[in-house]
This record gives structure tokens, C-alpha cells and sequence, in this order.
């Protein structure tokens, strides 16, 4: 089993857990920080007089000094890495948008604790030139961080839509972080209340030139073989734009590109949770078929993805969906794919979309799935459709999780790393293992994605909600961070309501058509693929330990949630 040396965003499940999986449902053995060195968690402590909340403090973040060393220790035992630059030389993506009283110093040599910690980058690219080198970054997102160093949900509002607002363009490195406070017509904004602006944007001065670094000293010279730039929380227009289209204007004039894109090179598209699935799926596709181009084509079921712009993105649905293609290291195609990605955009279509999902499955055509529907979780009748057919259970990938960005990137992720596996591995132990880890996965994001972001969350935000224990703050912040705005009692309570309700949830996905008792037939994962030729392996079990589910950052947005399930 090849080794990947995987350095995530953060410590949340989508970038740890998950991907951990995925690895293993391609045959991949994820080289991993110690939990501790990448942990990342909002305010723990509260300042209080009596039923008032003054302010909140102490998070954490990962220790950038120990995922330099980790990097090192392990760089001759694996096969490739994967590095997000954000958990590099911020301590996870929370810590790269941190307010700072400076914004580093002239570029390139603007902080050398940062370019000391990029750099390794650099030196174990020249130990070992022949490993591929895969980054993540980010592009700072409009809003501050909540919850986090005492910055409450009225900063986190004040400054998405301060930041939102049109800037003045500016194409010049120097001109763009200098603008950042220009509207069009030249004039500064006025002063923020709830954040100190000036503190943003030298937190955004300071990640920006950590992007400049990254594509101008380590992508340009060949120490990293693909970036993945991800666009944060964006907008059509706002402080985010000018470093856009900076980063497009450099990858076409420095790296080849063409189309402000190169799919060998570096691509920027609106995802950040979403990237570790991606560029997982590259390395599997790398080691698994030396890079082949795995043919992809898109089916639409409702309006096309061209006609669609979602909230907090700047790019239209169906021009994600090709850059992620590039980033899986894909190629799109109209027809004679290798993998059809059916997009639903309109729940009236959902049969449809289960009827083409579950002819795929008779003739042998790899299939992932996203439902675009629900906005950041599954939609009802999306998902009951998908959940009916006994097909459903052998697709390659699924989400419905978070942003547009986010689903496209797992479930796409997830696809193109168990498609790459399954057309090459022979071993029977091996296909065993890993038709496991896709079955748990792949039955996790339907548990997740559908019973609990649609389904049991609506339970504990109103129960936590209701439960608020300051009575200076409005009772739909609460959920947020549980841990301090609700008591220990309470905080208890809201998680033996949360394992009990996944118990609950997990006998209703067990019945499913899709996975485990189909009323007309049993239900079939892929094992293996060998050209036209399917072999199919039968789910027999799935199980939750009643203590997995947990709100891993004290909040209702994110839980672990890690499901077994055993095919034969």
C-alpha cells in the first residue's frame, strides 16, 4: 500500500477523517500529524457578570513549528504529499484569517517564520524530485472568523458585507494590497464596529503574499507540482476579486495557463473544504495510472449549471464542476465517459436523476452523484429518490455537504480516487479492504449529509437555541458555539440527544433500498473493474457506536460521525 503524507486544512472531519478514508477506499495510506499538532477549536473561555457574555477567548490552533518537523521526519518513507499551506504557516484555515496589528514586510521577505516553514516545501522537492508534490491554499475569505479571539457573529456579518462591497481594480501586486479599502470611485469605506478593519486587512496583506510565495517561489521553479487555490467564502465582487484575477493573470503568464487556468500546473476555483477529497483523487490517479486522463461528462438534472451563481462563490456551477475535473486530474468530455457526474439542480427532476443512476449501475457506467438541491445539506425528495434504488449504493461518489465548491470537490474527490483503484488493483485482500472503506464512506455522507444536516439538526439548534444561557446575545448564535453558550448540563444533554438520534437514523439508512434491505433485490458495491466487467460485493452490516457522534468544535454544524459498514 502506497503512503501519502497528508498535512489537512484543519482537524474537522471533511478534512481529516474523510479524506482518511477515501485514501484507504483507493488503497492509500494517509501519513498524518498527531491529532494535537492540528487541532483547531473556537473560544473555549468566557468572560462573564452574571447572565451577561463581556467576550470569549482562548482557541486553538494547529503548531506550524511540529508540521514542519513532521514533514521531514517522514518525507523518505512515503510515496507523495499533499500540504495545505494554511495549516503550514497559519495553524489551519481559522488561524490564516487571524486580524493583525501588521501585515508582514516587503515581499518576498515579508516574515521569515513564514518563508522559513514554506521552504521545506523546497527542500524535500530536492531530496526527492521524483515524489509529486500536491498544495492546497486559500484565498482569505470576505469575513472575520466567529467565535474565534473574541470576534462575535455582528463582526462576522459587519464584515462580510463591508467586504463584499466593489473595490477599485487594481492588477498590480503592491496597488491591490495597499487598495483594499478603496470603493470605485477612489474614496476609503467608512470604519467598522464590531472589528477593527485596518487589522483585517493586514491579516489579508499577510495571506496574500503567503499566495504570491507559494505560486512565485515554490510553483514557478517546480518545487510544487500542482496548487489548488481555493476561494473562501466569495463573492462576485468585493476585497476577494483583485486577488483573483491576480492569481488567474499569474498562473496564464507564469505558468502556461490559458483561460486564467492550468490543469497540469495550478488551479484557482471557489472550494476549501473540498480540496483535500481533490487532490487526493490527482495523487491516486498519479501513482495508480501514472496520470492518465480519466474521461469525464456531466448529466444535468434541472437548469444547467452555466445559469447557476451560488451564494458565497463567484463562479458559475458548471465552470466548478470543470475545474474540479482538472484538479481530480480528469479531462470533461460530452460522451464516451469513463465517469458520468450527474448534478441535480432541481428537486421536480429527482427521479430522473435515480432512474439515470440506476441504469448506470445495470450498465456498468461509473456514476458519482451531487445534489445541488439543498443548498448546504441533502434535499428530501433528491435524496429519497437516490435512497430507493438499489443502485445507488454501488455509486463512486456523492455529497451534498456545505457550498457548491464543497460537494463537488468530495464527491468528485471521492469518485475519482475509487475509480483510479478499481480499474488497476488485482490483490483480492486489497479490493476487500478497500470496497469497505468506500461502502462506510460512501454511507456516511448520506447519514451525515441528509439525516443529520437536513433531519436531526433542526433538534439540537432548537433545543440549544432555547437553552441559551446569556441573555445579552439573540438565541440563534447559541448553536454556534454550544460549549459556551449553553451549560455543561445542557451541552450534555444536546449530545445524548445527537447519539441517540443517530442510532435512530442509522436503522432508517440500514433500510434503504440502497444499502442493506432492498425489498426486491440486495444491494452491491463495486470491488473491482476490469474493462466492461463489473465485480460486485454484497453489503452485509453497517454499525455506529452509540458514543461516535460528537460535536467535535462544540457546535451543531460539525459532528464526527464515523459509520462501519462490511460488504462481502
Amino acid at each position: 500500500m502506497k503512503k501519502i503524507l497528508y498535512v489537512p486544512l484543519d482537524d474537522r472531519p471533511v478534512n481529516l477523517d474523510d479524506v482518511i478514508r477515501q485514501g484507504q477506499s483507493a488503497g492509500l495510506q494517509l501519513i498524518t500529524p498527531r491529532r494535537s499538532d492540528i487541532r483547531n477549536r473556537l473560544d473555549s473561555v468566557a468572560d462573564t457578570c452574571d447572565d451577561q457574555l463581556l467576550g470569549t477567548s482562548s482557541p486553538r490552533f494547529g503548531r506550524t513549528a511540529n508540521i514542519r518537523e513532521f514533514i521531514l521526519e517522514h518525507a523518505a518513507s512515503v510515496d507523495g504529499f499533499i500540504i495545505s499551506i494554511d495549516m503550514l504557516v497559519y495553524g489551519g484555515l481559522i488561524g490564516s484569517r487571524r486580524l493583525r496589528t501588521r501585515g508582514g514586510g516587503m515581499y518576498p521577505e515579508y516574515d521569515a517564520d513564514a518563508t522559513h516553514l514554506l521552504d521545506v516545501i523546497r527542500k524535500v522537492k530536492r531530496q526527492y524530485p521524483r515524489k509529486p508534490v500536491y498544495v492546497l491554499d486559500t484565498i482569505m475569505r470576505l469575513a472575520t472568523n466567529t467565535f474565534v479571539e473574541n470576534l462575535n457573529f455582528d463582526a462576522y456579518t459587519e464584515a462580510r458585507n463591508h467586504m463584499g462591497q466593489p473595490r477599485q481594480p487594481f492588477t498590480e501586486f503592491n496597488e491591490i494590497i495597499n487598495g483594499y479599502d478603496l470603493s470605485i470611485d477612489g474614496t476609503p469605506y467608512g470604519d467598522t464596529i464590531y472589528f477593527n478593519k485596518n487589522h483585517y486587512y493586514h491579516a489579508r496583506q499577510h495571506k496574500f503574499k503567503t499566495n504570491l510565495y507559494v505560486l512565485d517561489q515554490l510553483v514557478k521553479p517546480g518545487y510544487i507540482d500542482f496548487l489548488a487555490v481555493g476561494v473562501d467564502d466569495a463573492k462576485t465582487e468585493g476585497v476577494q476579486i483583485n486577488e483573483i484575477r491576480f492569481v488567474e493573470n499569474y498562473i496564464n503568464q507564469a505558468l502556461g495557463g490559458s483561460g486564467a487556468q492550468n490543469p497540469d500546473r495550478a488551479i484557482i476555483l471557489p472550494d476549501a473544504d473540498g480540496l483535500g477529497h481533490s487532490l487526493l483523487a490527482r495523487m491516486a490517479n498519479q501513482l495508480h495510472r501514472e496520470g492518465a486522463k480519466t474521461k469525464v461528462s456531466i448529466q444535468y438534472y434541472g437548469p444547467h449549471g452555466s445559469t447557476i451563481i451560488n451564494p458565497y462563490e463567484y463562479m458559475n456551477l458548471h465552470e466548478n464542476l470543470l475545474r474540479h475535473i482538472d484538479i481530480i486530474g480528469g479531462q470533461f468530455v460530452s460522451e464516451d465517459p469513463d465517469m458520468e457526474v450527474i448534478a441535480v439542480t432541481a428537486a421536480d427532476r429527482a427521479s430522473e436523476a435515480a432512474n439515470r443512476v440506476a441504469s448506470n449501475g445495470s450498465d456498468h457506467q461509473a456514476t458519482v452523484v451531487v445534489d445541488f438541491v439543498g443548498g448546504g445539506a441533502s434535499d428530501s425528495a433528491v435524496t429519497e429518490a437516490l435512497l430507493a434504488s438499489s443502485c445507488t449504493g454501488r455509486i463512486l461518489g456523492y455529497s451534498a455537504w456545505n457550498t457548491a465548491g464543497n460537494k463537488i470537490g468530495i464527491s468528485l474527490g471521492m469518485g475519482q480516487a475509487r475509480y483510479a483503484f478499481l480499474v488497476t488493483e488485482k490483490h483480492p485482500a486489497a479490493l476487500g479492504k478497500a470496497v469497505n472503506a468506500h461502502g462506510s464512506l460512501l454511507f456516511k455522507r448520506f447519514l451525515k449529509d441528509y439525516y443529520y444536516k437536513t433531519m436531526a439538526i433542526a433538534e439540537v439548534r432548537n433545543y440549544s437555541r432555547s437553552h441559551m444561557k446569556y441573555t445579552n446575545l439573540p438565541q440563534s448564535v447559541a448553536d454556534q458555539n454550544m460549549l459556551i453558550f449553553n451549560t455543561p448540563s445542557d451541552f450534555q444533554h444536546l449530545t445524548e440527544l445527537l447519539q441517540d438520534q443517530m442510532q435512530t437514523y442509522m436503522d432508517l439508512l440500514r433500510a434503504k433500498p440502497a444499502f442493506l434491505r432492498g425489498d426486491t433485490s440486495k444491494a452491491y458495491n463495486v470491488r473491482q473493474i476490469q474493462g466492461s466487467n463489473w465485480s460486485l460485493a454484497e453489503y452485509r452490516r453497517a454499525e455506529l457506536d452509540r458514543d461516535n457522534p460528537q460535536y467535535i468544535w462544540g457546535r451543531a454544524f460539525e459532528i464526527t460521525l464515523n459509520p462501519t459498514v462490511v460488504l462481502h
